[in-house]
């Protein structure tokens, strides 16, 4: 059987998960973008994804519950 992580942990594991995802995406066009596909573009694109992710993550954790707020204003029930 599988261990699995508490619930407490769910709004901290979505946030690093959808952060790391959406940087990895938009590094990778970023970067495509201004180096072309070359054979630079691989390690690049880490560190251009890596630094990104380091800021998306917290920016995620502060922004997210604003967000949440205003879907629910905006939203029936």
């Amino acid at each position: 059987m599988s261990k699995k992580l508490p619930k407490s942990f769910a709004p901290v594991l979505f946030g690093l998960l959808l952060s790391g995802l959406m940087s990895l995406i938009v590094s990778g066009i970023a970067t495509a973008r201004a180096l072309g596909l070359g054979p630079d573009f691989p390690m690049a694109w880490l560190i251009s994804w890596l630094g990104s992710w380091a800021v998306a993550f917290p920016t995620v954790l502060v922004v997210a519950p604003f967000v949440r707020r205003i879907v629910a204003r905006v939203t029936a029930e």
